[in-house]
């Protein structure tokens, strides 16, 4: 009854402390991320809607980043707390040991290793997969159609196929409406044609991908390149000019882009490896038949199928035209037989090669989800004896020491999939690497919690310091004694 009072207790106060520093290191890690990203969307003429999917979009990357770090704070900072306020010891006198705490925070670790797990396989997939699509459409999308006044303006339509050339004195956006308005139409070179109003109006139609132009008071100058001396000229009380695939719509594919790595869930992951694994091995297959067949027309032993290769590396020799000490000789010397196998070999090394770098690439990433997701278990593992090792640290102990475990694990991380890319070692070595190194230091300061400070006196910041300034000063002083000696 006892423990599950304190396992109850130990889970409500990680809630709060787990929430904010969650909401505040996702909310600086994404305002980071938009703020890079933004270039993209500036200028596009994009609704609210469209924006507001790109920031909901943005988001699970951000917390898959996140999350394992505000565990690690909000562990460091309840215990750093419990053992400040005596709770620890308190435990203690009562007969629970310290260790028998970390049984409740292990449990919540598994917790979030799960929910990590699920996160990086099934939410943060899709939504790499639909933030790449959105970008993509954003990127086809033809920049706000904004005119300017007294300067010539280019139209352009979205498949760049014709563009127009616009010039109006005056411009009223609000009422959509042009003053001497002047159209260059050279779309056809055989009828290039320039409109002149002195006044008009602009709207898009209903699909907004249509804009039409409703001039009033104008003419119309064609030259007609088809026939000699061909010129036109047309006055008009009112004529409508349609600027066709102009439009200021975003237009969604909605997917059917190539899903990259970061937007497969472990299924697809596992799958696309074993694909490239296999297409590597039919490769390795291929060269050793090559070669078995170079091996057998070497020695004489043709089949019926290799007479004709036979016959022309014959009538080769006879001609002086290939060369007969073997390999020695350069490609062009080589019988046809031996350059088609050593130009395949080659080919197929390179393919093999470029292969096993897909595989390799598609490993790392499943590995590197699994990794952070364990980074949450890792970190419940570690920060309670921390937090007891420094009783006084407080704040500047949250703070110090997560910055130092994040730097060093994420360096770490980034460095093994550096290493794991370039093949120096397995995927599940290299990734690993930043979890082992600090579940083994997690299971040596927690087999140490029995015999740790679990009191307020000594252990702080300030306490580390006094005692460094104090042997400073005794240095001093013993060596200013041996001097005046």
């Amino acid at each position: 009854m006892r423990l599950g009072v304190i396992t109850r207790y130990l889970v409500r106060a990680h809630i709060g402390p787990f929430l904010f520093s969650l909401t505040a290191i996702t909310g600086l890690i994404f305002l980071n991320a938009v703020v890079q990203r933004m270039e993209s969307l500036v200028g596009k003429g994009l609704s609210w809607t469209v924006v507001v999917e790109f920031l909901i979009l943005s988001l699970p990357h951000t917390v898959a980043l996140s999350l394992p770090m505000s565990v690690l704070v909000a562990v460091l900072y309840v215990f750093s707390e419990l053992t400040e306020h005596n709770e620890i010891t308190a435990m203690a006198a009562g007969g629970v040991r310290p260790a028998r705490v970390l049984v409740p925070l292990l449990g919540m670790g598994l917790v979030a290793t799960a929910g990590m797990l699920y996160f990086n396989d099934r939410v943060l997939p899709e939504a790499n997969h639909r933030l790449k699509n959105l970008l993509i459409d954003v990127g086809r999308k033809s920049p706000t159609f904004q005119l300017r006044e007294g300067v010539v303006n280019k139209i352009e339509a979205n498949d760049r196929l014709d563009s127009y050339f616009l010039l109006a004195d005056r411009i009223d956006r609000e009422q959509n409406t042009l003053e001497e308005v002047t159209i260059y139409d050279w779309n056809n070179p055989l009828h290039k044609r320039i409109t002149h109003a002195s006044r008009g109006t602009m709207a898009f139609n209903q699909a907004r991908t249509d804009l039409y132009l409703t001039l009033f008071e104008g003419e119309v100058r064609e030259v007609q390149g088809d026939r000699e001396g061909g010129f036109q000229r047309v006055f008009f009380e009112k004529q409508i000019v349609p600027l066709r695939g102009i439009g200021n719509e975003l237009d969604r594919q909605m997917g059917g882009l190539e899903r990259g790595d970061r937007e497969m869930d472990f299924a697809q992951l596992r799958a696309e490896a074993a694909e490239r694994v296999e297409q590597r091995d039919s490769v390795r297959m291929q060269n050793r038949e090559q070669t078995q067949e170079a091996v057998r027309l070497a020695l004489g032993r043709p089949l019926e199928a290799d007479s004709l290769a036979v016959a022309e590396m014959t009538r080769a020799q006879a001609r002086g035209q290939v060369a007969t000490e073997g390999f020695g000789g350069s490609v062009l010397g080589r019988d046809p037989v031996t350059q088609r196998v050593v130009t395949g070999t080659r080919s197929r090394e390179t393919r093999e090669s470029s292969l096993e770098e897909q595989a390799n690439r598609f490993r790392v990433e499943l590995q590197k989800k699994w990794a952070i997701a364990f980074a949450c278990f890792v970190f419940t593992l570690i920060g309670p004896p921390l937090a007891l090792r420094f009783p006084r640290g407080g704040v500047g102990l949250v703070v110090a020491a997560s910055t130092v475990i994040f730097g060093i694990y994420y360096m770490g991380l980034i460095g093994g999939e550096s290493l794991a890319d370039r093949r120096f070692a397995g995927p599940i070595v290299t990734m690993w690497i930043p979890n082992a190194v600090f579940f083994g230091l997690g299971l040596a300061l927690a087999s140490r919690m029995g015999r740790s400070g679990s009191t307020v006196r000594g252990g702080g910041w300030q306490d580390a310091w006094l005692r460094f300034a104090d042997a400073a000063r005794q240095r001093l002083l013993r060596t200013r004694t041996g001097e005046a000696a």
